[in-house]
């Protein structure tokens, strides 16, 4: 948490979720709170800082597989939303999801000052995958529409649409090229451009930035589902680590494009060719094969198919890590127990780093479907989000499920920063308390195929600045609480895609006289047990313990007595895993110190314990 003494509206510009509500916010039925109004230009290419995940707080399993996301991708606190979500976990009406999902969402990434970074929201497992949004059709499309219902990530990315409540004429989510980031295809179906997102900009219908307007987008992902015919928490982390792991490995394995007879191949196999000259082109291997799989292949970097029933054990072939895997049928995003059909869940069990599947009947449409420039927009570099919402035209129906940020292609520039004083000049050692205002003057190696184009500085993860390559970034520690806050360096590059890489580092402000001290015992605790927190420091009128995306609990203080008391914390609450803890002190309702964080770790038999990446430099 920091402290924003002086930060009012400034030269940056503004972008908020809430002007697309039809409703004015002062009659929406939900709480606002004041909007921080300074934002800098925003990016695109996926990393941490652009990333909001919602968890459910009332699902264990939820919990575990947002903590093990959390910890491997660096996710800052203020970038994970806990909803307490009790309802069922396959569908809701769409008026529920809008008043107790996706409206509370985007208040959230509002009033935590993210709305002109976050670029994609990403769901933990146990929400509903399928949104039912009959209620909202007209009286001339009640018989018409025989399946009237969206997936959670479909409905979540055409969020503009999904949030005005149409009167008595056709939603805009049911249009063939609803998606306006993905752009129309060529004649023979390669994609001449691959082009990083944006939430904060309007996508022209060519599916490129508007000049004006613009329809406005949010990549959005299941991170998995374990309802019904879902995976295991195990087999989720699982995909999750080694799409971690797989980030600019650059795989020297194929992509399968499989094609039969079948209409769910049919469909868009038209594409292939071109799409698979168009990747080696760009230097990786693909081909075009018959069957419904790739067959006895040691090396599969991914896969494009349409088939019914699959049995990916039985294919003899092993996925390599970051791999897309697609299926065209009619419910592979189905996780009803009864359900007929092989769905996604398949390809992550054999360790897929993302899968997608249509939620309910969508018919042979092709543009309710990935298009072959799915696996050439991920060739070319995009994160496994931007690759698949480039290739979507209508993607109400389809759910997508996995690592959004997963780049195996990426060229990442390596980051570092020299820090000095403003005034003096001297250098500054992050070890040691800082005060006044410093200089961050970042360096990074240059990318293969792109220059740096600039730097954006985060502080505890909110963008605070940019700059240019040559220049520095100025940060005033006066503006912020005592204590511990994360520093990040981001560089961007000048590619379309604006690839990025990081480097990350802790430090400690100290300009006001307040001082917060956290510690936890035990380190390492089961699901059935509890944590002894102690807090101790300066004169403080309540202290706040928190997690990512949630509070813990709160102690008051007495006026003028310095802080030392203990608060004993559930380990249900945390949920399994790798967890990190925060405290804030406050005087008169503003923060004031910062404890330093401390990881602890929550064992349960079922779930996978990970340890955080080594390594922040270079996430």
């Amino acid at each position: 948490m920091i402290e924003t003494r002086g930060m009012g509206a400034g030269r940056f510009g503004f972008f908020s979720w809430h002007r697309f509500f039809r409703t004015p916010l002062s009659a929406a039925p939900l709480a606002v709170a004041v909007l921080w109004s300074w934002t800098v230009p925003c990016h695109a290419g996926g990393g941490p800082e652009s990333v909001f995940v919602v968890v459910n707080t009332s699902n264990s399993d939820s919990l575990a597989v947002a903590n093990a996301f959390v910890a491997l991708r660096g996710i800052p606190p203020l970038n994970v939303f806990a909803i307490a979500w009790d309802g069922p976990d396959d569908a809701v009406p769409i008026s529920v999801f809008r008043e107790r999902i996706l409206g509370p969402v985007l208040t959230a990434i509002d009033t935590r000052g993210l709305a002109a970074q976050v670029d994609c929201i990403a769901y933990s497992c146990g929400f509903p995958w399928r949104i039912d949004f009959q209620d909202d059709l007209p009286e001339s499309l009640l018989d018409r529409d025989k399946y009237p219902a969206g997936s959670l990530t479909g409905m979540t990315f055409l969020f503009s649409a999904t949030l005005e409540p149409p009167v008595g004429s056709i939603p805009r989510w049911l249009a063939r090229h609803a998606n306006h980031y993905s752009p129309p295809p060529a004649t023979d179906g390669a994609v001449a451009t691959t082009r990083g997102f944006r939430a904060a900009t309007g996508w022209g219908p060519d599916g490129e930035p508007a000049l004006v307007g613009g329809r406005h987008h949010v990549l959005s992902v299941m991170l998995g589902v374990t309802a019904g015919r879902g995976n295991s928490v195990d087999e989720i982390i699982k995909s999750l680590t080694a799409s971690t792991a797989a980030d600019g490995s650059r795989p020297t394995g194929t992509i399968f494009f499989v094609t039969n007879s079948d209409v769910r191949t049919t469909t868009r196999s038209a594409g292939f060719p071109a799409t698979v000259a168009a990747i080696q082109a760009a230097g990786a291997a693909a081909t075009i094969v018959t069957g419904t799989l790739p067959r006895q292949s040691a090396a599969v970097a991914g896969v494009m198919t349409g088939t019914a029933e699959f049995d990916w054990a039985a294919s003899g072939s092993r996925l390599l890590p970051g791999a897309i895997c697609d299926n065209l049928t009619s419910f592979g995003g189905v996780f009803s127990p009864a359900a007929e059909q092989t769905p996604l869940s398949e390809f992550v069990r054999a360790g897929a780093a993302g899968a997608s599947g249509t939620v309910i009947e969508p018919y042979a449409l092709a543009d309710k479907f990935a298009s072959p420039a799915l696996h050439l927009h991920y060739v070319r570099g995009a994160c496994l989000a931007e690759a698949f919402y480039r290739s979507i035209r209508s993607p109400y129906q389809l759910l997508v499920v996995g690592d959004p940020l997963c780049q195996p292609w990426a060229d990442r520039p390596a980051v570092d920063v020299t820090v000095a004083d403003a005034q003096s000049g001297g250098p500054v050692d992050l070890a040691r308390p800082l005060m006044g205002s410093l200089t961050i003057a970042p360096h990074s190696s240059a990318t293969k195929t792109s220059p740096i184009d600039r730097y954006e500085l985060f502080v505890d993860g909110i963008r605070i600045a940019s700059c240019r390559e040559g220049d520095d970034l100025p940060l005033d520690t006066g503006r912020f609480s005592d204590g511990h806050h994360e520093l990040r360096v981001v560089a961007i590059d000048s590619s379309p895609l604006e690839t990025q890489g990081r480097w990350v580092g802790g430090t400690i402000f100290a300009n006001h006289g307040h001082r917060l001290t956290l510690s936890a015992e035990p380190r390492r605790v089961s699901m059935a047990g509890s944590l002894r927190i102690r807090l101790s420091g300066t004169p403080a009128d309540s202290v706040t313990v928190f997690t990512a995306g949630r509070v813990l609990g709160r102690v008051t203080g007495e006026e003028g007595t310095p802080i030392d008391t203990t608060l004993d914390i559930a380990a249900t609450l945390l949920g399994p895993g790798v967890v990190v803890l925060h405290a804030t002190a406050h005087l008169a309702g503003v923060a004031v110190a910062n404890a330093a964080p401390v990881t602890v770790t929550v064992t349960k038999e079922s779930a996978a314990v990970l340890t955080p990446q080594a390594g922040d430099r270079s996430r």
